[in-house]
Order: structure tokens, then C-alpha cells, then sequence
């Protein structure tokens, strides 16, 4: 008889040789590959000023930044809390700003669009965050989260707590005055997954953005959980 523990060996080493090849064969759909890539294809239809809410360094980890994905803007702002535990740190000249906080006056509506990348599984408190991000612009928020990731955080400086569905991104951006018009995510069971969504309180005004690849009869996640494609 094969003993139990030599048999789930050999199925977690064919695993894991399915997914390298599969992650090379796929590099394109990495999250941050494939979340820059929509980046630069909706940003590019926005303009005035622009804010990269708690962006760091502005770095995309592509050699790039992402002031570059928005040619029209007009200005462009950066905010940070504590990147790596120091107040104040990030990109020179960049704003304080703690999206648990009571919103600043000084802030409210200061910005045409607001950028949000890959922050708001790190906020606790999600609708005092979401709330200060509808403080900050007047029409769009564009947002990138994890729908299926591992936990990820640093103790004493940022936590993890939260993972999103395209149904919860709606009723988030409706709860603060949004329509959510796009959202789309890398639904692979070979990578960890990302939505990439895109809320503006005046949808007129983007005719010629993409139509949104999800719809209210979407279903995020089945590549990766539905029998035979499933390989977790």
C-alpha cells in the first residue's frame, strides 16, 4: 500500500511543475504585469489632476511610474501614510495622509481622479477609507485589489485584511456616490488574482471608455475552483 503522505508528495510536486510552466507560458497574466496593462489603458482616457493615493515611490515594478499612464493629466499628486514604518517616507514632496482618519477639509474634492493601487486589503477600517477616497476626488477612483491572494502583511507597520469581489466593489463605489463602469480581473488559476475596477460619479463624460468585461452574471474565481480546471 502507498502510504498516504508519499502519495500527496508526488500530487503537490506535479503541482507545482504544472504551475511553473504554466507561469511562464503566462507571464502576461502576472497581477502586476497584467493590472499595469489595464492601467495604461483606461488612465489614459482621464485628465485634470490626479492623485496616486498612498502610492509610495509611484513605482509600477516595471522599470516605470505610474504618473506616465496618465499623458492628459494636469497635475499629479502622490499621498502616503507610513510605507515602511516611518511617517512622512515615500516619494519626495508626497502628502501625509491616513485614509482611517477624519477626511481633511484641505483635501475634499482637490483632485479629478484618484488612483488607488493594491492599498485596501491593508485598511482595517474600510469604509472610513473608502469614504476619504470619495473625499479626495470630484469624479473618478480607480482601484486595484486582490480578489485571491495569500496573506501578505508586516506586523507593527501594515496588516491584512481584506479580499474583494467585483459585487462588492459595486456596492462600495454606489454606497459613496459611484457608478462602477468597468472592472475586470487576471481570472487564472495559475496566478494570484486581481480586479481592476474603475467608479465615476459622472458616467457621461467617458463614452469611449472599454465596455467592462464583467457583468452582474460574472463569476470571478471559477478557473481557479471549478473541477477540471481546478489544479489547487
Amino acid at each position: 500500500m502507498i502510504p498516504p503522505d508519499f502519495t500527496l508528495g508526488c500530487m503537490e510536486k506535479a503541482r507545482r511543475c504544472i504551475l511553473n510552466i504554466a507561469r511562464r507560458r503566462c507571464l502576461h497574466m502576472n497581477p502586476r504585469r497584467w493590472s499595469n496593462g489595464e492601467l495604461r489603458k483606461l488612465c489614459a482616457f482621464f485628465a485634470g489632476e490626479v492623485v496616486n493615493v498612498s502610492g509610495f515611490m509611484d513605482e509600477d515594478k516595471e522599470n516605470g511610474h505610474y504618473r506616465d499612464y496618465f499623458p492628459k493629466a494636469e497635475s499629479y499628486t502622490i499621498t502616503n501614510y507610513a510605507g515602511s514604518g516611518v511617517i512622512g517616507d515615500g516619494a519626495p514632496g508626497s502628502i501625509y495622509l491616513d485614509l482611517e482618519a477624519e477626511p481633511d477639509p484641505a483635501l475634499e474634492k482637490k483632485f479629478d481622479v484618484a488612483l488607488c493601487h493594491t492599498v485596501l486589503e491593508h485598511i482595517e477600517k474600510i469604509q472610513p477609507a473608502f469614504a476619504n477616497l470619495s473625499h479626495l476626488t470630484r469624479d473618478a477612483l480607480i482601484l486595484v485589489v486582490p480578489f485571491l491572494q495569500d496573506e501578505h502583511y508586516r506586523p507593527g507597520i501594515f496588516g491584512d485584511y481584506w479580499r474583494y469581489t467585483p459585487m462588492g466593489l459595486q456596492a462600495l463605489y454606489a454606497q459613496h456616490g459611484f457608478e462602477m463602469v468597468y472592472c475586470s480581473a487576471n481570472d487564472t488559476p495559475w496566478y494570484p488574482v486581481y480586479l481592476t475596477a474603475v467608479g465615476v460619479r459622472n458616467p457621461g463624460r467617458y463614452p469611449d471608455l472599454p465596455p467592462s468585461p464583467w457583468g452582474g452574471d460574472a463569476r470571478i474565481g471559477r478557473q481557479t475552483y471549478v473541477y477540471p480546471k481546478c489544479v489547487w
